[in-house]
């Protein structure tokens, strides 16, 4: 997607929120286009090792090749990684530790919204496993690197999707294609409805996540992995295309124009995977009505650790995909 707005905030995370990444392996879900494409190409150019986690097609492919003309002395290492399987998933986390001894920076980055109501080849509903079940599996995966780092952070992201009804046991089961359907058009419209539950029901999960997995680092005395939250506010990416192709939204809602650009969007994940002042459980992203605007520190709302939220989210993940081991 071509920019329509001008990038404000950007340039000052990355001037007084980063540091040098020379040295340090990143691995990043998602990064063909958007916040995911613009956070890689940014850790990169301060040093880091990029490990790409996309599916094989074109557009990862090209985007491989823009982030090595952006980065030109960067290595970037693609990764096949599809998260509606989660064979392919376990697959991909083989690969990285066949060929990496740590990993210092791991961003949960990729997303889907608001798609249709339908199962994964796992049974599971199409956003609940791959904004979540599969990130979730990711970070078990690969937490033996994680605990060999000096300090390595966890970053989830979410959005302000995440405000709305607590977390429901029944989206974390083997429901795919049985949670609510499609929404009629008005709904769909008005960004409410069953597909937009399912996706905010993900996005809150991932907060969740965040802060259960703090509560599990601190349980088990693990003090050199920091789990941190970003979320974008509105940014102008992809996302948006890929739900309006599918029919979630109309593809030129009035709403879009409180966008900010897809640099901005990113600049919560990329303060969360740089800033050296960060701390477990900081939570970065647009303040005051959360839109658009500076990824600040935020006050994480009480529905974000919840303790229910936190059992939900955590007892389904790892009823699809096993046990977390610390």
């Amino acid at each position: 997607m071509v920019n329509q707005v001008k990038t404000l905030h950007l340039g000052k995370v990355l001037a007084d929120h980063s540091q040098d990444m020379t040295g340090k392996i990143v691995a990043i879900t998602g990064t063909t286009s958007g916040t995911g494409f613009i956070c890689a190409r940014e850790v990169a150019k301060k040093g880091a090792t990029v490990l790409l986690l996309n599916r094989a097609s074109t557009r990862s492919a090209n985007s491989l090749r823009q982030l090595q003309e952006a980065a030109p002395d960067a290595t970037f290492d693609a990764i096949v990684c599809d998260l509606q399987d989660f064979q392919s998933v376990r697959e991909a986390t083989e690969t990285i530790k066949s060929k990496y001894d740590v990993i210092d920076v791991l961003v949960n980055n990729a997303g889907v919204m608001a798609l249709k109501d339908m199962a994964t080849k796992d049974g599971y509903d199409v956003q609940i496993q791959t904004n979540c079940i599969s990130h979730f599996l990711i970070t078990n995966e690969l937490f033996p690197l994680l605990k060999k780092s000096g300090q390595a952070r966890i970053v989830n992201h979410s959005s302000m999707a995440r405000l709305g009804r607590p977390l429901e046991e029944a989206y974390f089961g083997k429901n795919g294609g049985n949670l609510g359907g499609d929404g009629t058009e008005e709904e769909n419209l008005r960004f409410s409805g069953p597909r937009w539950q399912r996706y905010h029901q993900t996005k809150l999960a991932n907060c969740a996540f965040t802060y259960g997995l703090k509560q599990k680092l601190e349980a088990n005395n693990i003090t050199n992995i920091l789990p941190l939250l970003a979320h974008p506010g509105l940014a102008l990416t992809n996302l948006q295309v890929t739900t309006a192709a599918d029919g979630g939204m109309d593809g030129n809602a009035e709403f879009m124009n409180m966008a900010q650009s897809a640099e901005d969007g990113a600049a919560g994940i990329i303060r969360a995977a740089m800033d050296p002042n960060a701390k477990s459980g900081d939570f970065y992203g647009p303040s005051g009505q959360g839109w658009q605007g500076f990824p600040e520190l935020l006050t994480p709302e009480e529905l974000l650790y919840d303790d229910a939220n936190i059992r939900i989210n955590w007892e389904g993940c790892e009823k699809a995909v096993g046990e977390f081991k610390f």
